[in-house]
């Protein structure tokens, strides 16, 4: 990286609230005015706004998000903004374009904001207007469940190739959902389920789609989260400022970017006789860990992943190298993956417990990240961890973000 990034603090919204009144702008104030009471700057210290976003005007009409967040704050009118869309991993662009426009040197202090509005429509109505985020026309047609039906597949792809059993699918939702029981922001902190709500019985835990059973799947989640970024130059002076040492304030130390083809046929095909069924998944990861400096999950303290269903996760575990391809069983059964393991898994509860308010999932998971490496994630806390590994994905694991977080 030609410039080291810094998350000055950042906020998430509670996400087992719906928006007010379906409404964006509460989302993106709070999320603004959180960020920046947290990182202890003023509205004036931002140079430009990144906004991430999927499906503003397919669930509420709102489009020009970038002109509503320069709204929120007199002193952000005028700056700079823009939206961006890649489905779930669209608060990652949004990250990795403000990353970009640090390290050229243009501005030195960005917002990065991402929110979403989905629960003013019920959840079948919801889950048909995201299945915009597959190939309208060609694939999932006429399917009422199009992203169960798509990730059950990669689970049946899975089981082919590797073979499959759902009760290590049913652990990782059981785990995933009772971490977000120590998280105060988390959508299913309160929830009340029974050991058989996880696993195989078909009345607690009905079947969906291939492999896939209720509870390994994600909700749909309103809310918000932001972060605010910046380069070495703004940092040291913000630190000194603020009696801070730089060398405790989080950094982006790495991050890799890549786009799978569109149809999740399409990508499976072209991986049958490859090593790993997301060759560009496993990439993004590669580039992230060689941007920064490490040399594989060994240097990482946890990792919060793409969970949105639990298929998901199983597929990170062996992408992230932390078992052998079609092996992320043994990281399940080992309790490596465990809150007190040797490699915690999405402490906050993932997309699975904590919720999945699609364009916030990726600012919420580099927030999670800075809170985890400077010791403030609270009850959710990973004991002494440096390094965290990011992994968010859109679509049919079309869309690729993976970021190493530390200090």
């Amino acid at each position: 990286m030609s410039d080291d990034i810094y998350i000055l603090g950042g906020w998430q919204s509670d996400f087992a609230q719906k928006a007010r009144d379906a409404q964006f702008f509460p989302l993106l104030r709070d999320a603004t005015f959180g960020a920046l009471d947290d990182a202890r700057i003023e509205a004036a210290d931002i140079d430009v706004i990144h906004v991430g976003n999927f499906a503003g005007e397919m669930f509420t009409g709102q489009g020009q998000l970038g002109g509503m967040a320069v709204s929120v704050h007199p002193d952000l009118a005028g700056k700079p903004a823009s939206r961006h869309e890649a489905a779930c991993a669209s608060g990652s662009m949004a990250a990795l374009a403000a990353m970009a426009d640090l390290e050229s040197g243009r501005y030195d202090c960005s917002l990065v904001v991402g929110a979403e509005v989905l629960r003013n429509v019920g959840g079948q109505e919801a889950g048909l207007r995201l299945g915009s985020a597959a190939w309208i026309g060609r694939e999932i047609v006429d399917e009422p469940y199009p992203w169960p039906a798509m990730f059950g597949r990669i689970g049946e792809e899975y089981a082919r190739r590797y073979g499959l059993d759902h009760a290590h699918l049913g652990r990782i939702a059981e785990i995933n959902i009772t971490n977000a029981r120590r998280n105060p922001r988390a959508q299913t902190r309160d929830w009340s389920l029974t050991k058989e709500s996880f696993y195989e019985d078909d009345l607690q835990n009905p079947p969906v789609a291939g492999p896939l059973r209720k509870q390994d799947c994600s909700r749909i989640t309103d809310g918000s989260a932001a972060v605010v970024l910046a380069t070495t130059r703004f940092a040291q002076d913000w630190a000194r400022h603020r009696n801070v040492s730089l060398a405790d304030v989080p950094r982006v130390l790495g991050w890799g970017h890549r786009t799978g083809t569109m149809l999740l046929e399409d990508k499976l095909a072209a991986s049958r006789d490859a090593e790993y069924v997301f060759p560009h998944l496993r990439q993004a990861i590669l580039d992230a860990y060689r941007r920064a400096g490490c040399s594989g999950p060994a240097d990482l303290d946890a990792v919060e992943t793409h969970d949105c269903f639990s298929i998901s996760e199983y597929a990170a575990i062996d992408h992230f190298g932390i078992t052998p391809p079609g092996k992320s069983w043994q990281a399940v059964e080992d309790g490596l993956i465990e809150p007190d393991g040797a490699l915690p898994i999405n402490p906050s509860g993932g997309l699975l417990g904590l919720g999945h308010p699609v364009g916030a999932t990726g600012v919420r998971m580099l927030l999670d990240g800075a809170r985890q490496v400077t010791g403030r994630a609270g009850d959710y806390q990973v004991p002494g961890a440096r390094k965290v590994g990011l992994l968010n994905v859109g679509g049919s694991v079309t869309s690729a973000a993976s970021f190493v977080v530390g200090i």
